[in-house]
């Protein structure tokens, strides 16, 4: 499947083949292709936690309000942006340094840069749920080349996500993701307003 296939086949799935799991490679194999996601300064500021067990699908579940896809997925991913990247930037930057794609002037110039920007908790808050939601939506399309299904949801307690599954405060939970074989029963794939509904040239004027 290309990419343009996936994104117009891809669905958001309600009901997942509780028959069919994933392994940990697979889990992984999904999560390396969403951090080819672009962020800020390159700074990667996601992180993921793949919920697999039962018992722990199960404790999702119950601070998701009790949202059955959440235990039947092969996989829940909790997407967490970072509220504090940019203190890791440097580890971050360091491949590319070695690589010779920037120098460690380019990487120290970023590092200080974003520390500026992100000090402040509005953009802070603003760049985790950006940099989370296009790691997410890169994996869903990964997700959908592999035959997958996934289904991005905000219906659950940010707060009782942190507390069972023991996330520090810099983490913001931006959203969960279901992955796992579709069982029968989904909405097909609903109709989008055409681009000319959405679409200006050079203003917003009309919009």
């Amino acid at each position: 499947m290309t990419a343009l296939e996936a994104i117009r086949s891809r669905i958001s799935a309600n009901k997942f083949d509780t028959g069919k799991p994933l392994s940990q490679h697979e889990v992984r194999e999904l999560v390396e292709y969403a951090v080819e996601a672009p962020s800020s300064f390159n700074q990667q500021n996601w992180r993921f936690v793949a919920v697999t067990r039962k018992e722990a699908k199960e404790r999702l579940k119950a601070v998701s309000f009790n949202q059955q896809k959440v235990a039947d997925a092969a996989v829940t991913f909790i997407v967490l942006g970072d509220l504090k990247g940019y203190e890791r930037m440097p580890e971050a930057l360091a491949p590319s340094v070695k690589a010779g794609l920037i120098t460690q002037k380019d990487s120290d110039a970023w590092t200080g840069m974003a520390a500026g920007m992100y000090a402040e908790a509005r953009m802070a808050r603003d760049e985790a749920v950006r940099s989370g939601s296009l790691a997410a939506m890169t994996l869903m399309l990964a997700a959908a080349a592999k035959g997958l299904a996934s289904g991005p949801m905000i219906g659950f307690d940010p707060d009782g996500v942190r507390r069972e599954f023991k996330i520090p405060e810099r983490y913001l939970p931006v959203l969960l993701l279901p992955v796992g074989h579709a069982a029968p029963g989904n909405w097909p794939r609903k109709p989008r307003l055409p681009a000319g509904d959405v679409l200006r040239f050079d203003s917003g004027e009309g919009l």
